[in-house]
């Protein structure tokens, strides 16, 4: 392959799995929840509703207790039962028995909407409820045997409400799906997302760093924690962690893994996150126990931990859980866990990452990568959010014509996806010292130094890693060059 056509070939056909391409959907998608009882959660509705124009009528506020648990019954009774309600007197949802004999409506019919947004202020999780016996719930393990749940979770199936059991994960019959148009209503299920977090202002920025990112890309690095488990039923966790690392880098992402059974060094250099994906520390650990995490816009974050969703509201926020860490140092979108899941009903991050990055919305591709139902799975962030709806091609020429600094990185996935199709790195580095903006990016200049290293040409690498110090770097970045620096001079002094 000749370099000069490289660039061509990559403009027109960028990725080797091929994009979805899905438009983005219109407010008029979604229906939105908040507290009433609360001016904050209220507050959080109107702002997500303004931002993604959500029909007035959609925005639905509900008499709930100021907490983040929520009994059974006031769960029935002050939300599902009422939101169904609504729902229907709406039209968004039909059935052909508007209450059926066991007090839910009957048969669906049809739809018109697909996503609810629950807002700050509505409780997290549903308690166990002793008192509720259900038909052959003996039958399941006995370690399942519970009927408390995230309260998302339950609202995900609220079009099927009274027909499927409480007791007890309910098996997603669209795991692992392909095809996101199947998802909605008229099967049974609402694709939910969650505006939340330690503060109003965290939890209204999510649809603000969302929409960003759908403006000018999710861009950034990722990185991944595994534990180094080989074997035992632990080892699959680390397997679904390793997956998400191949898939991004398909997709054009530099991606960096440590494999110690600790998290990252607390002083290693992660700078620019636009994915995390780890596992499995009970709080917050290395670079983000630190007190500032470098998220890009738009950036995703998840620490598979069985509790990491338990609060994400605190009036002094301690951060000590993982989901309310995150989004108080700037992630726009997690996934958590109300309740001890177990590691079969946790989300698929590699199904997750493959098909968001593949076009999928944040709502599609989290309700697809759960294996189980009606459990504790709750999933933060604006369930619209779809930052890869263009191809490659439109978003670099984009920000090219905006003259947008972000094009930089659109280089540096332009060389990515090459080096995993197979161009050799001397051909990279040729197409990367033409690329316009090279002189102008600290990001481009470490992208060629590692090319150089990759080569064995440590004193053009050294060079490159110099002048990406010179071109304004980000505090992590910086100290990253000035480690391989410093590691080229030991090497070769």
């Amino acid at each position: 392959m000749k370099v000069r056509g490289m660039r061509l070939l990559v403009l027109w056909g960028l990725l080797a799995c091929p994009l979805l391409l899905t438009a983005a959907e219109p407010g008029a998608a979604a229906v939105v929840i908040y507290n009433s009882q609360l001016a904050e959660s209220q507050g959080v509705a109107l702002h997500y509703a303004a931002a993604r124009r959500v029909p007035e009528n959609q925005v639905l506020g509900f008499d709930l207790p100021e907490t983040d648990a929520i009994t059974r019954q006031d769960f029935n009774e002050k939300l599902a039962r009422p939101l169904l309600a609504r729902l229907q007197q709406l039209g968004l949802l039909v059935y052909d028995q508007a209450v059926s004999s066991n007090g839910w409506p009957g048969k669906f019919e049809r739809a018109r909407a697909r996503y609810l947004v629950v807002c700050y202020g509505v409780p997290l999780r549903i308690l166990e409820d002793p008192g509720l016996v259900e038909s052959n719930q003996d039958r399941i393990d006995p370690i399942l045997r519970r009927n408390g749940a995230a309260v998302d979770a339950d609202l995900a199936l609220l079009p099927s409400a009274g027909k499927f059991h409480l007791t007890g994960p309910v098996i997603n019959p669209f795991f692992a799906a392909t095809n996101a148009s199947r998802l909605g209503p008229a099967s049974g299920e609402f694709l939910v997302g969650r505006l939340d977090g330690p503060t109003p202002l965290i939890a209204r920025q999510l649809v603000d760093k969302a929409m960003q990112a759908e403006r000018d890309g999710l861009w950034g690095r990722a990185y991944f924690d595994l534990q180094g488990v080989t074997n035992g039923a632990f080892a699959r966790g680390d397997a679904w962690i390793a997956a998400a690392a191949d898939v991004v880098r398909r997709y054009g992402f530099d991606a960096v893994i440590d494999d110690h059974l600790a998290c990252f060094p607390a002083d290693f250099p992660m700078s620019q996150i636009a994915l995390y994906a780890g596992w499995y520390a009970a709080a917050p650990c290395g670079p983000f126990a630190r007190p500032q995490v470098e998220f890009m816009p738009g950036a995703f974050a998840y620490h598979l931990y069985s509790f990491s969703a338990s609060t994400l509201r605190m009036a002094s926020p301690t951060n000590e859980s993982w989901c309310e860490n995150l989004l108080a140092h700037g992630a726009a979108a997690t996934i958590g866990y109300v309740d001890e899941p177990y590691l079969d009903g946790t989300v698929n991050i590699g199904i997750f990452l493959d098909r968001w990055l593949r076009g999928f919305s944040y709502g599609e591709a989290a309700f697809i990568s759960q294996p189980a139902l009606s459990w504790q799975t709750t999933v933060v962030g604006d369930p619209l959010y779809r930052p890869f709806d263009e191809t490659p091609k439109q978003r670099h020429e984009s920000l090219l014509a905006r003259r947008s600094d972000l094009a930089a990185w659109s280089f540096v996935r332009i060389v990515n996806v090459e080096k995993e199709l197979g161009l050799p790195a001397p051909q990279c580095i040729d197409f990367l010292t033409k690329a316009s903006l090279l002189s102008q990016s600290s990001v481009m200049n470490e992208k060629l130094g590692d090319l150089y290293l990759q080569t064995g040409n440590w004193a053009p690498a050294r060079r490159a890693y110099e002048r990406a110090l010179k071109l304004h770097p980000t505090p992590l970045e910086r100290q990253r060059l000035a480690q391989e620096i410093d590691a080229i001079k030991r090497s070769h002094s």
